[in-house]
């Protein structure tokens, strides 16, 4: 059971290691082809940009639940520890909040790509695909924002800072 809670706590980070060795494998044989080959593989970039928009979105989510995201901490160090608790859990669900805005109007624009069955250039296969990073990552932000929240919760009273 360990396994799998280790496994579920770092979905996005294996995701993202994943998504990275294949975008540098892609990577490295496009330069293999056009220097030595001299000859390029039209769907190396595409493949390569797509990857990218999927880490950044799941690497986001990945940084939520590792508490790396950047924050004002000089301003959050002017007030007293519980203020600084309900100010970081304050914080995190304006994050929330965000994240579901972002990922209703992601799901829009998924639905008209799809709708309009508009394919990318060269892989041709559906931009709905590629633009699903958006409401997905913003789906697993929701999920380590509420993660967060719950253990910020639990340990209100305890003076200890949270481990990753």
């Amino acid at each position: 059971m360990d396994g799998l809670k280790k496994f579920l706590n770092n979905f996005e980070g294996y995701i993202c290691i994943g998504t990275l060795a294949v975008m540098s494998v892609v990577v490295f044989i496009q330069v293999f082809f056009r220097y030595v080959v001299k000859g390029s593989l039209p769907w190396s970039e595409e493949l390569s940009r797509y990857l990218l928009v999927w880490t950044a979105f799941m690497g986001g989510a990945y940084g939520v639940r590792q508490g790396a995201h950047i924050g004002v901490e000089a301003f959050m160090l002017l007030f007293p520890k519980k203020i600084q608790k309900i100010v970081a859990i304050l914080v995190k669900i304006g994050g929330i909040i965000l994240c579901a805005v972002i990922c209703y109007y992601g799901w829009q624009i998924v639905g008209t790509q799809i709708e309009r069955n508009q394919l990318s250039p060269a892989m041709r296969i559906p931009m709905g695909y590629m633009y699903a990073a958006i409401p997905i990552g913003m789906i697993f932000f929701i999920i380590r924002y509420i993660q967060d929240i719950i253990d910020d919760v639990k340990n209100f009273n305890n003076d200890e800072k949270k481990e990753a």
